[in-house]
C-alpha cells in the first residue's frame, strides 16, 4: 500500500521553529519528484516548496524562501521540512507530496500525506 504519513505539527510562538517529517511507504521517494503545500482556512492548497528526483531543481514559494527547507533522507525513504522564524500568516495545514514528475499544482502529484496542522501564535 502507497501512503505517506506525516509528522510534527503542532502549536508555535512567532519566531519559533517547526520540523515537519513525512515518511514513505510502498514507493521510495527517490526516484519521486516531492513537494510540501500548505492550506490556509477558507484558501486554496498552493505549493510551499518542490524539488526534483536526486533534488537537482528545487522551487520554494516566495513566503519560504530563506525560512524553509526541505530535505530527503533516501536511506530512511522520509522527507522533512524545517520551518524556521515562523510567522502567523504560516498558519495552515501543510502536506507532503510526491509524484513521477516536477510541478507547481496539486494535479502534478500522485501521492498525499494526510495533513499537519501547523499553528502559529501572535
Amino acid at each position: 500500500e502507497v501512503q505517506l504519513v506525516e509528522s510534527g505539527g503542532g502549536l508555535v510562538q512567532t519566531g519559533g521553529s517547526l520540523r515537519l517529517s513525512c515518511a514513505a511507504s510502498g514507493f521510495t521517494l527517490d526516484r519521486s519528484a516531492i513537494a510540501w503545500f500548505r492550506q490556509a482556512p477558507g484558501k486554496e492548497r498552493n505549493f510551499v516548496v518542490i524539488t526534483s528526483p536526486n533534488d537537482g531543481d528545487t522551487y520554494y514559494e516566495d513566503f519560504a524562501s530563506g525560512r524553509f527547507t526541505v530535505s530527503r533522507d533516501n536511506a530512511d525513504n522520509t522527507l522533512s521540512l524545517q520551518m524556521n522564524s515562523l510567522k502567523p500568516d504560516d498558519t495552515a495545514v501543510y502536506y507532503c507530496a510526491a509524484g513521477p514528475r516536477l510541478g507547481f499544482h496539486n494535479s502534478d502529484y500522485d501521492y498525499w500525506g494526510q495533513g499537519t496542522q501547523v499553528t502559529v501564535s501572535s
